[in-house]
């Protein structure tokens, strides 16, 4: 759900007076960063509410909605890692720069489409220049403020990333409902363009800096990770269309073989004296393959079900996209309650915050299901009920997830296994996309000879909230794993 937690420490670039800001040009600093961080955020939830509006003005296919939706989550996630090292080799306002003008660009291209293939190629694009951008951030925080006010700029991070869980959903709405120049679900991509360029204009201020070393860029380990996941999701998202061919089984082999060759490639870079993109010896270590566990159903979860209950609200219950936001803003507002709450308590009780939060989002999908399965409108009291809840377990357990983890990783690797964990993050979203997506849009469409009613999208969500809750439920097992305390410090 957000970008790279780790980074390596930054040296600031000879031939600048200081790398520490202060005053109105910190302050324009902190605005260039958290603009970039709001965009990048927002965008990973704005389209699930503004999905049925695509879907209905490009003609797009249930699967094709599927990929607007998870190409930018799967880009997004190749590019953390590869991200982060560019900006340590080439600078970090340099690489946040260019991040932006991609990012600016791909935004309107997807503003610009003219068929679903073309959005979902911007989409995949979108998220590659955003993982290009979100490294950055925290290495430039450090080169910009002096130690004092680093914690006020990412303490002022995080509360981007709760604004922005509620600014999500509500703003897809709004500006599908308000239809600006007729532009409808268009305008979600185009806000982009003027933010991005009132955070070039400031972005003047920054100062460079970059990592002092010198390992080359794993490139290729980038391109077979990428590449292995995609090939494995193609047929699970394409089953609608596609069937299970013989086709569809080569590219699941030939993704699987694909990921196979990744971690041989891995481990020879590594035996080399390289930086791989996952270096192998980490799924040794207990606590990174357990974290790697949780993280995958942790949030193979979270996508699919407000994907899956936004189709759902507008297509099951005849709500507009502006009622679906508000109907689940209450999630986001729980998530934004407890979010302080488990950062503050996670040095001394982590995994037990970790557990009760996966828990609780498995009590609130079953909460939903008991609301939903009868197939009639349950109206916005009993809806709210359950996503406060599932807001509520949100807001404990994904905050800290990273950091939990790390509590049980050598200081050495911190860093490759903390980009690692968020990069899965990303992933284990696009898998959970496209696996529950696929049974859910399946479930509608196979339930009744006419056109779908109400019923059976009720009855198709209430699938996946099975399924969800299951997710969580073992998520919350496997977290038993897991460290008991956070890292008190995770260098950002």
């Amino acid at each position: 759900m957000t970008a790279q937690q780790t980074s390596r420490e930054g040296t600031h670039v000879p031939g600048t007076p200081s790398a520490s800001l202060s005053g109105a040009r910190a302050n324009v600093a902190l605005l260039v960063v958290l603009f970039s961080s709001f965009m990048e955020l927002v965008d990973a939830t704005i389209v699930t509410v503004a999905a049925p509006a695509i879907a209905r003005d490009t003609g797009a296919g249930d699967a094709q909605i599927q990929w607007t939706i998870a190409a930018y989550t799967l880009a997004l996630g190749a590019g953390l890692i590869t991200g982060g090292r560019l900006g340590d080799q080439f600078g970090r306002k340099r690489l946040l720069v260019t991040g932006l003008i991609g990012f600016m660009v791909t935004s309107a291209l997807c503003g610009l489409a003219v068929s679903p293939g073309m959005l979902i190629g911007m989409r995949a694009a979108q998220g590659l220049t955003a993982g290009l951008m979100v490294p950055q951030v925290f290495g430039v925080i450090r080169a910009s403020f002096a130690p004092a006010e680093r914690a006020k700029a990412f303490g002022a991070y995080g509360a981007v990333q709760g604004l922005a869980s509620v600014a999500g959903p509500l703003l897809g709405g709004l500006l599908v409902e308000a239809n600006l120049f007729g532009l409808e679900w268009r305008t979600i991509f185009w806000i982009n363009v003027p933010i991005s360029i009132l955070a070039l204009v400031g972005a003047r201020v920054l100062p460079e800096s970059r990592s002092a070393s010198t390992a080359r860029l794993d490139l290729l380990g980038a391109l077979l990770a990428a590449s292995g996941v995609l090939l494995v999701l193609l047929p699970v998202i394409q089953t609608g269309a596609w069937g299970w061919t013989w086709a569809a089984y080569v590219l699941l082999a030939a993704g699987i073989i694909l990921l196979a060759v990744f971690l041989a490639y891995e481990r020879g870079l590594a035996g080399r004296g390289g930086e791989p993109v996952l270096d192998p010896a980490l799924l040794g270590i207990r606590a990174f393959a357990v974290g790697l566990c949780a993280a995958v159903l942790f949030f193979g979860g979270i996508g699919s079900f407000f994907l899956t209950l936004s189709v759902y609200l507008q297509l099951g219950t005849g709500r507009t996209a502006w009622e679906t936001g508000l109907v689940i803003l209450p999630y986001a507002l729980g998530s934004i309650i407890t979010s302080g709450l488990g950062v503050a308590l996670a040095a001394k009780a982590g995994r037990a915050l970790l557990v009760t939060g996966s828990l609780t989002i498995a009590a609130s999908q079953l909460v939903l299901l008991a609301v939903v399965r009868d197939g009639s409108d349950p109206g916005y009291l009993l809806l709210a009920l359950g996503l406060f809840t599932g807001g509520l377990g949100l807001g404990l357990a994904a905050p800290i997830l990273v950091n939990v983890v790390l509590a049980g990783v050598p200081g050495r690797n911190a860093g490759a296994a903390g980009g690692v964990l968020s990069t899965v993050n990303q992933i284990g979203g696009s898998i959970g996309i496209a696996v529950l997506g696929t049974m859910f849009f399946a479930a509608v469409s196979g339930s009744t000879a006419g056109a779908p009613g109400p019923a059976d999208y009720g009855d198709a969500l209430g699938l996946v909230l099975v399924v969800t809750a299951v997710l969580h439920l073992v998520a919350g097992l496997v977290m038993l794993a897991l460290p008991k305390a956070a890292a008190e410090h995770v260098d950002q």
